[in-house]
């Protein structure tokens, strides 16, 4: 079992890339990418769907992981440089706005994430088989796959086996207090070759309200509206800003880079298939029944 886990204070990965060391899929050419001498050229245009958008379908990784087919994981590290304290934070997946970057925490929610910090983020929803929010997802070293048509466009996160709706039929957002979701609501329009995905309704309560790894909160009243940009075939930009006017004193934009994996497919994940790990942590308080009088 390929998992992401945090238990008796340490976030470790549980044989992440067991899947890809031992059982595969048979091998077999990704159907359209542009090669020469048998080698994906990644590099060129990105492909366009008949209606002329940007066709963001594929299954994607972090970026600087291997493209080409060289398998998960692989590639090398692209070189440091200075960060440019006027470019957008890149988002990592332990911290939403990159190690370093002062987050505009309210009081409460600065004391909460101390708080799960201190438990060694125990209750970070992907230690209990739970969707993980949708910024951990963008961050996950595990991949994702979308599928794009005119209408609708799927995600497929291959982490607890998440799905994602995201609307493109031009429906205004819910107005009737619908039930919130652990993926939010998503609406989707292109803005020239940018797809804006405007997220609302989101199950925001103690489960679900992470928005990383060491547990920067995020409440129901989040807005998350992302930018998804493919400037060639092999690459994909995502900019992402977070509005909670309950959680922060005021909206930040972060940046997630993607790269398209070729001649590969997604890996089935079942989260809770042979599950032991959560025998040994203490349950959060969520899990627990009240105490009756």
């Amino acid at each position: 079992m390929t998992r992401w886990m945090t238990a008796v204070g340490v976030l470790a990965i549980c044989v992440a890339v067991a899947p890809s060391l031992g059982a595969q899929w048979p091998s077999y050419p990704t159907p359209d990418v542009p090669r020469k001498d048998g080698k994906p050229v990644l590099d060129g245009p990105a492909p366009r769907t008949p209606e002329g958008k940007p066709d963001l379908s594929g299954i994607w990784q972090l970026g600087g992981g291997g493209g080409g087919g060289r398998g998960r994981g692989a590639g090398a590290a692209a070189p440091q440089t200075p960060p440019d304290p006027n470019a957008i934070p890149n988002s990592q997946f332990f911290e939403v706005a990159g190690r370093g970057y002062a987050l505009p925490l309210q009081p409460w929610a600065a004391e909460l994430k101390k708080k799960r910090m201190a438990d060694n983020n125990k209750d970070n929803p992907d230690v209990w088989c739970l969707p993980i929010g949708l910024m951990q997802y963008h961050n996950h070293p595990q991949p994702r796959q979308i599928v794009q048509t005119k209408n609708l466009t799927l995600i497929t996160y291959e982490s607890n086996y998440g799905l994602r709706y995201i609307y493109t039929d031009g429906r205004p957002a819910p107005d009737n207090d619908p039930q919130p979701w652990w993926f939010g609501y998503s609406r989707g329009w292109w803005e020239g070759d940018e797809l804006v995905v405007e997220t609302t309704n989101f199950l925001g309560d103690e489960r679900a309200g992470w928005l990383d790894v060491n547990g920067s909160p995020y409440t129901d009243a989040l807005k998350m509206t992302e930018r998804f940009r493919r400037p060639t075939f092999g690459t994909m930009q995502i900019d992402i800003t977070i509005d909670d006017k309950k959680a922060y004193t005021k909206p930040f934009t972060v940046r997630v880079n993607h790269r398209l994996m070729v001649d590969s497919e997604m890996i089935e994940f079942i989260c809770n298939e042979n599950e032991r790990s959560t025998h040994h942590i203490e349950p959060p308080a969520w899990t627990k029944k009240p105490e009756t009088k």
